[in-house]
């Protein structure tokens, strides 16, 4: 069976920390694959928001979408842990690029990789728009 490989930025832009809650927890007493992408999602609306975006401007109707999602998961993580999430990007293309995700609990073990494919998107039209340049000189 071939495996996942999320590959890491050289260097990452942005740490956010957020808690497991209890509400993250699966039957197997451990953080849920489907809490992880929700606690990703929320370190990206952060990540955005340092960037000086939003994933859906209300306004103007201009965001992002994403395409696609990879996660690879390296150990386990439990109520009470606190995820520490180095957010990066790589693959800048004209309509977009992928964030990259390391997390690791409060001891610095390994819990997950991942990366999200994020496409600029404008919810007006329903097309694809390209990188604003001033975004692309932040995460290219």
């Amino acid at each position: 069976m071939a495996r996942v490989k999320v590959a890491l930025p050289d260097t990452f832009l942005f740490v956010v920390q957020l808690p497991v809650r209890i509400t993250d927890l699966n039957y197997g007493a451990h953080l849920g694959n489907d809490a992880l992408l929700s606690i990703l999602h929320e370190a990206r609306v952060q990540f955005l928001a340092f960037l000086g975006t939003a994933e859906l401007d209300p306004a103007t109707k201009l965001g992002f979408i994403m395409a696609d999602v990879a996660i690879e998961y390296k150990g386990e993580a439990f109520y009470g842990d606190v995820l520490h999430i180095e957010v990066g990007t790589s693959d800048l293309g004209k309509y977009g690029f992928d964030i990259v995700y390391q997390v690791k609990n409060q001891a610095g073990h390994d819990i997950a990789r991942a990366k999200t494919g994020m496409l600029c998107f404008d919810y007006n039209t329903r097309k694809l728009r390209s990188v604003p340049p001033e975004l692309a000189a932040q995460v290219g």
